[in-house]
């Protein structure tokens, strides 16, 4: 069966490990016995931060190994990073109710992916999508997919617990990603690309 996986970034979230996941490898792992036609990869492109300057050439190094996977293609949104005041949970008696705090959004990879759910769906491209997600914000687009254009729709959770919005859906599977999973899907370091260029795992992942 032609199985066309579609991730988000959260299989990088910050403090996981593993963060050097070979996708394709992963796809693999998890689907054995599919003929898995291409992988779509949604991230946003990250900003420096002030207590973490290479937060950027991390991501940079990670994207650039990705694209010498064949069956894998990124998606790039964005992040907005603004200053918003916002109320403490336990105010000090006689102290501020409120902070201002640096709030950090991802914008664009979840509407990316359920535009190509939709998109390859209409076209015939996959039997099964498989969605690498634990974002309830997807579940209109997968019911969609199932009762629209009558395909099939599984998931794949990094998280302990599927969320129960997504569960709602009725997907013709959901599992948890186990982390030995993960932690075997490594991606070789250092990687050499089509051009011979090599890209070393960050010191510090």
């Amino acid at each position: 069966m032609r199985a066309d996986p579609l991730l988000t970034a959260i299989m990088m979230g910050e403090g996981r490990p593993g963060k050097w996941l070979d996708l394709q490898a992963l796809c693999e792992a998890l689907l054995p016995r599919d003929q898995i036609t291409r992988i779509r990869y949604f991230t946003a492109m990250a900003a420096a931060r002030p207590h973490d300057p290479h937060v950027p050439a991390r991501q940079d190094a990670y994207l650039r190994a990705l694209s010498s996977l064949p069956l894998v293609t990124i998606h790039e949104g964005s992040f907005l990073t603004k200053t918003v005041r916002m109320a403490l949970a336990y105010p000090p008696p006689g102290g501020p109710a409120t902070v201002e705090v640096i709030k950090t959004e991802e914008k664009g990879s979840d509407v990316n992916l359920a535009s190509y759910l939709l998109l390859d769906g209409f076209h015939g491209k996959y039997d099964t999508a498989v969605v690498i997600s634990n974002d309830s914000d997807l579940a209109e687009p997968i019911r969609m997919v199932r009762s629209e254009l009558g395909r099939r729709v599984g998931i794949y959770s990094p998280r302990a617990r599927l969320s129960v919005t997504l569960k709602s859906t009725g997907p013709a599977f959901h599992r948890r990603i186990n982390a030995s999973v993960v932690a075997r899907c490594q991606l070789p370091d250092p990687v050499i690309d089509a051009k011979g260029q090599s890209i070393a795992k960050p010191t510090d992942w």
